[in-house]
């Protein structure tokens, strides 16, 4: 009983706020497992230098479990007991003085609608009681973001931010339909992998080897100032060992900013540029910001690329260090391949986009939306798109994406909109967007299609993915891709079932052996070798799939259906081979954002544009329902929309890629591409496994840091 008092008397008492002490209120889902999720990925941002504390503040007394969590972290956590819907209790954890407001959803919750208007209003509580306080939200539905932004006191310049999950999770969907393997690669780059594991294949120790990579972002060298992106992309890769992927970059006419990914030839690197890197450390990328023309000009080993004792050098004199850095550069590149290297002078840069720009001019602009990102129709009837079996040789799809959904008249939207949003983006051609067919419940694609329905080429057949005859109707044996969609959250649902459709649907497609003699996807360019591969000298091959888990735990029952001889040690989603091979998500990893936008917010917001087809947060306030639907009537805007890097699939023995040699290591292809083409290689998409270990000529994923 003394122990009970004393507990109660601890969790209701007010937080002592301590001058120089930094602190973060963290409210919302205060259960076991997501304050486990929080923990781990908040302090492993700061690993050996933590000096902020975590105020939790719960809504009801901690369990004996999650206490035990609190007195594990005691030296970094306390819990309060108290609601964020009152001003006391806001008071009592001294909000007012926090570094930041996070609040925390229950992904797994039965009302998602319920769970997201909760937590805006804990919102609208904690910005009423201190305007200043800056928030950092997770939000479930993505058309509950709108609210957000309209609270008179939220800032995007301070650091509020938005981190929704449906949004982000059908957008890595969608992009790895686009690009095999993509959703992958951009996963690994969020995930931490700790534990040791024995490897025996060359292609796990990469794959291992890259789970070390991450998104970090720093402030390039005023020496940069004046030069293009492939320039200081291609300095950055030769002499630090960084790979330099994209930039913010502010407007000579106003103070807009905005992140562009490997920008054009066109566009001049300015002062006090921030760098978006792929790494493995914030020391390293710490280079960028140390580089000096005149110290390190000659140095081309990473670890002597230190602060240097000069001091700011004119106008005039950079101008003359500029031509300096780019012969630099190329040298630096001969000496580090040595007999693999670039043979004669090197190539001059060729910006693909400048020369498309005249056929972009004369596209018809009825055919994008008012803000120019996204392809846009009008309104089509349900009756339109809906598809009957019978008539399946008056749908002869091809290449097309195939998409199965499970849900009902009851079931909570799962927002579709986020998942066909990236595939209708506008620096796609109209010839290069894909046909989408959606397989489910006509009732609950019915309620969707209000969402849907400005977008082309899009259609639905009544049916089940459990049904083979259905996968035929939609001639599945012609997709790209087909992906397997989770069922919106049940309320009785376990752990373990609750991936139960999705399991068996995979189980259904992996059963389905199409004939190589049959015609294979048209691809774009680069694809056709993809798809050969894939094909391999089976006679038969399997159809190309990603699956969602939402319990990552549940990869084992995939696992068994892979096909390998060779599988990665353990049962761990990221360590799984269909994860490698690009065939599985999830989007349990999204916990971790939470901290990530904590600590740097253009982290997410980079994130954000890049698997939501270009959007980021300022441009998302301009795509309001009353927005959105309007026509395109600025052919600037549209230059600006489709203009927009893009990211694909290439074959470097069939495409534009063919052309660079030597391409024996990645430095070379990594350089090759870029000069000549403009083009970005982040990373590899290869073979897993010798032929007689890998008879299906899997292949997986592996981005690469610039040292190897």
């Amino acid at each position: 009983m003394v122990d009970l008092f004393v507990n109660k008397r601890k969790h209701t008492s007010s937080y002592e706020v301590l001058k120089g002490k930094k602190f973060i209120v963290v409210c919302g889902n205060i259960t076991v497992d997501s304050v486990t999720a929080f923990l781990r990925n908040f302090l492993r941002h700061k690993s050996g230098e933590i000096n902020t504390e975590i105020v939790f503040l719960g809504e009801s007394p901690p369990s004996l479990e999650l206490e035990t969590i609190f007195k594990c972290y005691m030296a970094y956590t306390t819990f309060v007991s108290g609601s964020a819907l009152k001003w006391e209790d806001l008071r009592r954890v001294a909000v007012d003085s926090a570094e930041a407001c996070l609040i925390i959803a229950n992904p797994l919750c039965s009302d998602s609608h319920a769970e997201d208007t909760s937590n805006i209003m804990r919102v609208l509580s904690i910005k009423n009681y201190n305007p200043n306080t800056r928030v950092i939200i997770q939000i479930l539905q993505s058309h509950n973001k709108v609210f957000l932004p309209k609270i008179p006191s939220w800032n995007w310049a301070t650091g509020d931010n938005i981190i929704c999950f449906a949004e982000l999770k059908l957008g890595f969907i969608a992009q790895g339909c686009l690009v095999p393997g993509l959703c992958t690669f951009l996963t690994s780059l969020f995930v931490e992998q700790n534990k040791k594991v024995s490897l025996k294949k060359p292609w796990q120790k990469y794959f291992l080897s890259s789970l070390k990579n991450k998104i970090l972002t720093q402030r390039l060298s005023d020496d940069f100032a004046g030069m293009t992106f492939p320039e200081v992309s291609r300095l950055c890769f030769v002499k630090m060992h960084l790979m330099l992927i994209a930039i913010e970059h502010k407007s000579m006419f106003s103070s807009y900013r905005c992140l562009i990914l490997n920008p054009s030839a066109e566009v001049k690197l300015r002062k006090n540029t921030l760098g978006f890197f792929i790494a493995e450390s914030a020391k390293e990328v710490r280079r960028a910001f140390l580089y000096c023309a005149t110290c390190h000009g000659d140095v081309y080993n990473p670890e002597l690329i230190g602060l240097c004792s000069c001091k700011s050098k004119s106008y005039q004199h950079f101008t003359e260090t500029t031509d300096m850095l780019r012969k630099s550069t190329i040298k630096g590149f001969h000496d580090t391949e040595r007999q693999d290297s670039f043979a004669g002078e090197r190539p001059s840069m060729i910006s693909n986009l400048s020369t498309k720009t005249r056929s972009f001019l004369y596209e018809d602009a009825e055919c994008f939306d008012s803000s120019g990102m996204f392809h846009w129709c009008k309104a089509t009837p349900l009756d339109n798109v809906i598809l009957k079996r019978s008539d399946k040789s008056k749908h002869e799809f091809r290449n097309h994406v195939v998409v199965c959904i499970f849900g009902d008249a009851q079931s909570t939207l799962m927002g579709l909109r986020n998942f066909v949003m990236p595939l209708r983006a506008s620096n796609y051609t109209r010839q290069e967007l894909k046909d989408i067919v959606f397989i489910g419940n006509l009732d609950y694609l019915r309620r969707e299609w209000r969402f849907l329905r400005n977008f082309p080429q899009i259609y639905i057949l009544p049916g089940s993915a459990l049904y083979s005859g259905d996968l035929r109707a939609v001639n599945i044996e012609e997709c790209s891709m087909c992906a397997v969609l989770s069922p919106p959250s049940k309320t009785s649902s376990s752990q373990t079932l609750v991936d139960t459709e999705t399991i068996m649907t995979t189980l259904n497609l992996g059963s389905l052996r199409i004939s190589c003699t049959a015609r294979t996807p048209s691809e774009s360019e680069g694809m056709s070798d993809y798809f050969s591969g894939y094909f391999g000298h089976s006679r038969h091959r399997r159809i190309p799939i990603i699956t969602e888990l939402k319990n990552p735990s549940n990869i084992h029952f995939i696992e068994q259906l892979g096909g390998m001889e060779e599988h990665l040690p353990g049962t761990r989603l990221h360590l799984s081979t269909s994860f490698c091979t690009g065939t599985v998500f999830s989007g349990s990893f999204l916990d971790s954002l939470l901290a990530t936008a904590f600590y740097n917010y253009h982290v997410l917001e980079f994130l954000q544009m890049l698997v939501t087809g270009g959007i980021s947060s300022q441009m998302e306030q301009n795509l309001r329902k009353d927005k959105f639907f309007g026509l395109m009537d600025s052919s600037t805007t549209i230059m600006s929309g489709r203009r927009r890097c893009k990211l694909g699939l290439l074959s470097l023995n069939r495409t534009i890629l063919s052309d660079i040699q030597p391409k024996k290591t990645f430095g070379q292809v990594f350089c090759g591409s870029l000069d000549n083409f403009g083009i970005l290689c982040l990373g590899l998409y290869r073979m897993i496994d010798e032929e007689e270990h890998n008879p299906e000529h899997k292949r997986g994923i592996c981005d690469y840091s610039a040292s190897q």
